[in-house]
């Protein structure tokens, strides 16, 4: 299963103390006023609740195209591999523009970043489904698209995963996060079955996903136009330049370029182990959801029911959200290995072909760790960062996390060429199986301990 998804108080450079500083809306308030003792409710948090509103719609129309592209490529070739090429291809996007990607969060304004990425993302799908009614659409014409939402999916992952740090304060941003779990697995729950209901028999109703992808990449921009006109929305809190340096230097030259949050997930070993499992576990999952919709297919199982098992699989990441703080008193990677360790066995389990239930008890197990190892992350990895470098250790752990997803998805596809797809669905599980006996070998990880909390 794929697992990809910090505020903090910036300390004036001239000397001046927190209380002279503007506060903003969510951020946190200057020590010894009352506000600081209680934040204010996440609830009550405009712009999180803004910009939360608007990534939701963002991840249900995404979750929606991700069943109505490979169901569409599969109506005009009748190839599983050309399916697998179409989800490569777009991996391939996000790889080569996830590095800059967290260099621009870095240096610019993020709420600018995401309006015009969602713009870009929006244009995309409303010109595949003038293609697809007109009768133009070809594998060519999705092939470009997928380079384009690949490129604005990196860019945007990004920017919105630090803007959600800069508009709640630190002591919040584990329920914060918490609560985004329920976008990230509502979208997946519900998405699917929605994709799946949507694409009909004739072109016109093939082309009903794409438009509620469409507009759902719209929504996503309407909420960043407002952060930006909300009190307090006009500049980011997180962009900082280290102290002593003069305003005029690049940032980039000042924290250590483009590749510095590369060298900050490479040069700890915790961090390094827990990459590259999470690495492996990525590149194994990339076409799972291909493989699936082959196996159900075979079965004579309709679209909408394929859409709903995969919604219902995803129900998991939902129930497992109030788990993350008991899943959390283990070891963070004991954590990690027995999530991937009851990956292994559900991989397994799904070459059996017992229908669409079967699939979807099965993804909504392995679904229920899920929200744990994502916060898992954001604590090793994202809340470690120097607050300057943020935007490139979001993106060099996206990139590192990805680098496999490309040859996962064509492995799948090719895979599903030549062989039943339950053989295809064994050696995906005995693979994963290598891979996760690899680096349960790694001390590192059994000895792993949860990083203090931040506090600032």
């Amino acid at each position: 299963m794929s697992t990809t998804q910090t505020a903090t108080a910036d300390v004036p450079a001239d000397g001046q103390t927190a209380i002279e500083a503007p506060q903003q809306p969510g951020a946190r308030p200057a020590i010894g006023t009352p506000e600081a003792i209680r934040p204010t409710p996440l609830r009550r948090n405009l712009r999180f609740q803004t910009l939360w509103v608007g990534t939701t719609a963002s991840t249900f129309g995404v979750s929606v195209a991700d069943v109505a592209y490979p169901l569409t490529i599969l109506a005009i070739t009748r190839s599983p591999a050309m399916a697998g090429l179409f989800a490569a291809v777009q991996a391939v996007g996000m790889l080569v523009a996830g590095l800059p990607a967290g260099l621009l969060s870095d240096r610019y304004d993020r709420r600018t970043i995401v309006i015009v990425t969602e713009a870009a993302r929006a244009a995309v799908t409303a010109a595949v489904v003038v293609a697809l009614i007109t009768g133009w659409l070809s594998l060519p014409v999705l092939l470009a698209a997928a380079v384009l939402l690949g490129i604005g999916q990196a860019v945007k992952g990004a920017a919105s995963m630090l803007l959600l740090r800069s508009v709640v304060p630190s002591e919040q941003l584990t329920q914060a996060l918490t609560q985004d779990e329920v976008r990230m697995n509502g979208a997946a729950l519900a998405g699917p079955a929605i994709g799946g209901a949507l694409y009909g028999v004739h072109a016109l109703a093939h082309a009903l996903p794409f438009v509620f992808t469409a507009a759902g990449f719209l929504i996503a921009l309407a909420g960043a136009v407002l952060m930006r006109v909300m009190p307090g929305g006009r500049e980011d809190s997180t962009h900082t330049k280290p102290a002593g340096r003069p305003p005029s230097e690049p940032a980039a030259a000042a924290t250590g370029g483009m590749l510095a949050g590369i060298r900050t997930l490479w040069g700890q070993p915790v961090l390094r182990a827990a990459t590259l499992l999470i690495m492996f576990v990525n590149t194994i999952g990339a076409g799972l959801e291909l493989v699936i919709i082959v196996i159900l297919r075979h079965q004579a199982v309709s679209s909408p029911a394929i859409g709903l098992a995969l919604g219902l699989g995803a129900a998991g990441g939902l129930a497992g959200a109030p788990l993350v703080k008991i899943l959390h008193r283990l070891n963070p990677g004991v954590l990690l290995l027995a999530v991937c360790l009851v990956d292994v066995l559900v991989l397994a389990l799904l070459a059996v072909p017992f229908g669409p239930w079967w699939v979807a008890g099965l993804l909504f197990t392995v679904m229920l760790g899920v929200p744990a190892i994502r916060v898992l992350v954001d604590i090793l990895v994202i809340r470690q960062a120097p607050p300057e470098q943020r935007g490139r250790a979001v993106a060099a752990l996206m990139t590192l996390i990805g680098l496999g997803i490309p040859a996962g998805v064509a492995g799948c596809g090719l895979l599903l060429q030549y062989l039943p797809a339950q053989a295809a669905m064994l050696i995906l599980a005995g693979t994963e199986a290598i891979g996760l006996a690899y680096c349960s070998t790694r001390r590192e990880l059994w000895r792993a301990k949860w990083p203090a909390e931040p506090t600032a």
